[in-house]
């Protein structure tokens, strides 16, 4: 009995993190947008969404989707923060 639930949520898990898996580009290309609809954004403020933006795309490279969603989430928040649109 506690074989089964411990393989269900391992393959509960592994479905989460496919989805997380097709999230990353679609997030990250809602960045990209926000930021060349916004050319005069002050480098101060564009540099940290741009790191956030890259190691998110590494991480999802990597298969660390649940982290490069967290991180893709820090980087639109800090866009809003901003005023910027993100979605």
């Amino acid at each position: 009995m506690i074989g089964r639930s411990l393989l269900a949520l391992a393959m509960l898990a592994l479905l989460a993190d496919h989805a997380f898996a097709s999230q990353c580009p679609a997030d990250i290309a809602k960045i990209d947008a926000a930021l060349a609809a916004n050319p005069g954004m002050l480098a101060a403020q564009r540099k940290p969404v741009v790191t956030l933006r890259d190691m998110s795309e590494r991480l999802h490279k990597a298969g660390k989707h649940t982290e490069a969603v967290e991180s893709l989430s820090h980087a639109k928040e800090m866009l809003r923060q901003m005023g910027v649109a993100v979605d």
